[in-house]
């Protein structure tokens, strides 16, 4: 077999890995939704388990680092980075996020904006990292797009805030597209587990005043209970530490222009698991949504066949 030939097959491997991972991270944000609802459903506030979530999240990755002897110092070049990472993502993604929710009263419009987030990346990625994007690509970022507002499209009763709740959803758009470019720029010196944990623990700092002042407001026995643990380990350990650590793969695998379209897709899969769990119905234009959703999704990882070089290598 010739050389270019285990090349290529090793390099269709490493694509199917990478999608496999990508998609497990999508299926555990997706996931996530349940989860934090419950926490909003047993009036939790937003500050609290946001920040015992993040903070959780990140003593988990400093003891898997420590116990695998991959901690690394980080440089003091890097420190800015580091700062602004985790300033763009937990802090403002996460508290925009659940506040734009709360303030519009429709985690259906906030879904679909929080969707938007690949158009934002395309322009991020060319402008930053000269990501190559061909038409086949728009395209099908903007397949995806339309087959989410399917999925996700209801009426639903709109909050006493709701342009303020807007505003919020739209700075959160823009604080994943600066993660996901300040990840881009960091991942070539570090590790995905690594740069999640520096993002978790340095996060947890920007949320510590939240949490003090108001994450504890009413604090009860019930905040430490069962029912609100078991949903803020979950999203701990496994949307937080694990998903975030693949998410990072991700970026550095993909670019982030073509890595954002998976996180467009996460309103799609909350809305099956919803409908697995019985929590919600589906209907046909919802299925053929989430089937529009899928092929958008394979034609914007489409990339152009490059004629192949003379290694000089013989069989």
């Amino acid at each position: 077999m010739k050389y270019s030939a285990i090349r290529k097959e090793l390099g269709k491997n490493s694509k199917i890995l990478i999608y496999t991972v990508s998609l497990f991270a999508i299926i555990l944000w997706g996931i996530s939704y349940i989860w934090t609802n419950q926490l909003i459903s047993l009036d939790i506030p937003v500050t609290y388990f946001v920040f015992v979530r993040i903070l959780l999240a990140g003593f988990v990755l400093f003891l898997l680092n420590a116990a695998s002897g991959r901690i690394a110092k980080i440089k003091r070049k890097d420190i800015p980075k580091f700062l602004l990472l985790a300033f763009f993502e937990p802090f403002i993604y996460f508290i925009c996020e659940s506040y734009g929710v709360k303030e519009t009263g429709s985690p259906t419009l906030s879904a679909m904006i929080i969707a938007t987030i690949p158009i934002f990346s395309v322009g991020a990625g060319i402008l930053f990292f000269k990501e190559k994007v061909n038409a086949v690509n728009i395209a099908g970022m903007l397949m995806c797009l339309v087959g989410i507002v399917l999925v996700v499209m209801s009426k639903g009763e709109l909050g006493r805030h709701f342009i303020f709740g807007i505003i919020l959803l739209v700075i959160a758009v823009l604080s994943e597209v600066g993660h996901a470019s300040v990840t881009k720029s960091l991942s070539g010196n570090y590790s995905s587990q690594v740069i999640v944990m520096y993002q978790f623990l340095i996060g947890s700092v920007y949320l510590l005043p939240l949490f003090v002042f108001k994450g504890m407001d009413g604090f009860s026995a019930r905040y430490l209970s069962a029912d609100v643990w078991y949903p803020i380990i979950c999203l701990a350990v496994l949307c937080s530490s694990l998903a975030f650590s693949l998410w990072v793969s991700t970026i550095k695998s993909l670019g982030v222009a073509k890595s954002s379209i998976f996180s467009a897709l996460i309103p799609v899969v909350a809305a099956i698991v919803a409908w697995m769990l019985g929590h919600e119905d589906l209907n046909l234009r919802q299925f053929i949504g989430i089937a529009v959703s899928a092929l958008g999704v394979v034609l914007s990882q489409y990339t152009t066949k490059t004629p192949e070089r003379n290694s000089g290598v013989k069989e």
